[in-house]
């Protein structure tokens, strides 16, 4: 299978092929402003190093919150956009799952897995993982040291929130990984899910109303 997953959700935006396991190529750059102006040629980068065109695909992968609601727009807007130009089905990955993925395996070894992603207000989004990935529980907007009660014992903590959730935590350490999704490990979970029939459709996941009203 070879999957085109992309991603704007956070604070950084990248793209990434790939095939069965392995990277073909990937964009990836930290930035909280301007991913309308580079996910699409980040694309076109990686679909031009591969010398793959959009024919050769088998599935499209996007994260789908909760995160920055611009961003989330942004990278919805554009994978939609190319499903239905490609006739390529979509998958939508969470955000949270996303950032915990990305946590190496060693690292989850005997511990609970927050993540904790920007909501851009005082609460986080925050969801407890364990150490398979599995979910402990729905992703929900805390203050950081209600956070904190989701979870006992050992636990790491990943997400572009974690220096505000170290300090509410008795045995915690910080991820090495970023705090921001990676459309590689994007690819991979939405080919997993996508087999299992568990993908999330590709509709922004506000998980909260907004603030404007008539």
């Amino acid at each position: 299978m070879i999957v085109l997953a992309i991603d704007s959700s956070t604070s950084a935006c990248s793209a990434a092929l790939w095939r069965d396991g392995t990277v073909l190529a990937c964009r990836l750059r930290a930035m909280a402003r301007g991913q309308s102006e580079a996910l699409l040629p980040m694309v076109a980068e990686i679909m031009a190093e591969t010398g793959l065109d959009f024919a050769g695909l088998d599935l499209l992968a996007v994260t789908v919150g909760p995160g920055a609601f611009t961003g989330l727009r942004i990278g919805l807007a554009a994978a939609r956009g190319l499903a239905l130009a490609a006739g390529l089905p979509l998958a939508g990955v969470s955000t949270p799952l996303a950032v915990a993925a990305a946590v190496p395996e060693a690292e989850r070894q005997g511990r609970t897995l927050l993540a904790a992603v920007e909501s851009r207000r005082d609460e986080c989004w925050v969801q407890a993982f364990a150490s398979d990935l599995t979910p402990l529980g729905e992703v929900t907007a805390l203050l950081p040291a209600q956070a904190a009660g989701l979870v006992s014992g050992p636990v790491v903590v990943a997400g572009d929130r974690t220096a505000d959730l170290l300090p509410h935590l008795s045995d915690a350490v910080a991820a090495s990984s970023p705090g921001y999704p990676d459309a590689a490990v994007v690819a991979a979970l939405a080919a997993r899910l996508w087999r299992e029939g568990r993908a999330l459709p590709p509709e922004p996941l506000y998980l909260r109303a907004p603030d404007v009203t008539l």
